[in-house]
């Protein structure tokens, strides 16, 4: 009977093997967490009650009582909103929040002012990714919200369902 050093027993690999695997990919996770800037906040009014936290919704209701709805569009180095349903204040400013999805330092917030057929605002913005987006005017008494996805437009609505 030959005897095979300690090392060449694959039985031996996987009894040190697995644990250095999981140790090494812990700490690979553990840099990626820390690197990541920690939790992207949620731009919205929130209250704490104890355990729970509840999110001022009144501006999602006031937007489907009066059936609002939009088109947001990215072209040519504009932003440009048309309304689409609803008594949309023509005269008035408003705000466009886009919000990168993962990384809150692409955030973006635009004033669009009153144009021939809508709100338009000249910025240039990324479209290789989607952006989660809020429009509403600056008393932020309603407001409608929506996701473009990369396409460079998309329809705008109530968050709240009828």
């Amino acid at each position: 009977m030959t005897t095979r050093p300690a090392w060449r027993e694959p039985m031996v690999w996987l009894a040190a093997g697995l644990p250095a695997a999981s140790v090494v990919a812990g700490v690979m996770l553990l840099v990626t967490a820390v690197r990541a800037g920690g939790a992207d906040e949620v731009d919205a009014v929130v209250q704490r009650h104890a355990q729970a936290q509840v999110a001022e919704l009144g501006p999602d209701e006031a937007a489907r009582r009066l059936q609002l709805s939009a088109l947001v569009r990215v072209h040519d180095g504009m932003v440009e909103a048309l309304p689409v349903s609803g008594p949309l204040p023509r005269q008035h400013r408003l705000v466009l929040v886009l919000d990168h999805p993962t990384d809150a330092s692409q955030d973006r917030r635009l004033v669009l002012e009153p144009a021939a057929n809508g709100w338009i605002a000249r910025a240039s913005l990324p479209t290789g990714h989607d952006w989660l987006l809020r429009l509403a005017p600056e008393d932020g008494h309603w407001r409608v919200v929506g996701r473009m996805v990369r396409e460079g437009a998309t329809r705008l609505g109530p968050a709240l369902p009828d």
